[in-house]
């Protein structure tokens, strides 16, 4: 599936080893301690979480970064964003892309974009050894933080207030983003600034199911062409997937919820299906910082002219 670093010391595992050899791994009998949340791992915890990224393409670990490191995450992100709504920071660091319908009544930014050229406590925390070694594991020895093209690292707002022009996404995959384009695989990470829950909205997943071999976005809800030399198909084998993946946002059979704490640090394969909910109270907010580690040069010329934009909003 991935290409393991095998020379590198997996020197922070000491946990005992939980097994995840089937479908049944997030069912209660998965993990004795937190049978709520198989998918949460400590630091301590790192071949654990490996094996079980893995199978279910997704996993998280808990407790990494001290409240202050967040709190300091948190200044730098809020102060980028008032920077683009008032005008202060560079144009590139706004993003018209990735939202639904303009708002032009009421100045708001749901992204920053290429955030770490502008708040450097977010590049040290992705840099952390422990974020770089699993994706060493899974994508080589060679990888590297996608951080100057195709919106680099980006800083979320989503609400579901009037100002906002974010406040979900229906169901994809990452690759789905660019088929044409040699750069994948692909692992995505999401560093939360707060809780999620369905009060604010949180991640929807379907675990195994970057194992499929998911075809190409040439139905979408957006009616957005896919670009001529494109993949047919991306996932880690040639097994059709047992469904069609919805348009929109409706219920996928074997989807679980992956509700995060503030800090958590959440992974997720390019190929793996997930959406976001739509918060359903309207005086909340679901911040995060997200971004990928990619590995080859044709994704070191990838740009914003590049992105497919399939998923629902």
């Amino acid at each position: 599936m991935f290409r393991a670093n095998e020379e590198k010391e997996r020197t922070l595992t000491t946990a005992p080893r939980r097994s995840y050899r089937g479908p049944m791994s997030l069912m209660v009998g998965s993990v004795s301690s937190r049978n709520w949340e198989p998918w949460v791992f400590t630091a301590n915890e790192l071949d654990d979480l490996d094996a079980f990224f893995r199978i279910h393409g997704f996993a998280v670990v808990r407790g990494l970064w001290s409240d202050d490191e967040m709190a300091e995450l948190t200044t730098q992100c809020v102060a980028a964003q008032d920077a683009v709504i008032d005008g202060t920071l560079d144009e590139r660091h706004g993003n018209t892309i990735l939202v639904d319908d303009l708002n032009n009544q009421i100045p708001f930014a749901n992204y920053v974009q290429y955030l770490t050229e502008v708040a450097p406590a977010a590049r040290d925390m992705i840099l952390d050894p422990v974020v770089v070694d699993l994706m060493q594991r899974w994508i080589g020895p060679e990888c590297w933080l996608l951080e100057h093209t195709r919106f680099g690292v980006v800083y979320q707002d989503a609400r579901p207030g009037k100002e906002s022009a974010y406040t979900r996404i229906g169901w994809h995959s990452d690759w789905q983003s660019a088929p044409h384009r040699d750069m994948w695989p692909s692992v995505a990470f999401t560093i939360h600034v707060d809780d999620t829950s369905p009060a604010n909205g949180f991640l929807r997943v379907v675990p195994g199911s970057h194992l499929w071999a998911t075809p190409a976005p040439y139905r979408n809800a957006n009616d957005v062409a896919v670009p001529d030399g494109s993949a047919p198909w991306g996932g880690y084998t040639d097994e059709p997937p047992p469904f069609d993946m919805p348009l929109g946002f409706e219920k996928v059979p074997g989807e679980v919820a992956a509700y995060c704490e503030r800090g958590d640090l959440l992974f997720h394969d390019a190929y793996l299906w997930h959406s976001a909910a739509r918060a359903t109270a309207e005086d909340t907010m679901r911040r995060h910082v997200r971004g990928g580690f990619y590995i080859g040069e044709d994704a070191a010329t990838t740009s914003e002219d590049d992105f497919v934009k399939n998923a629902a909003r």
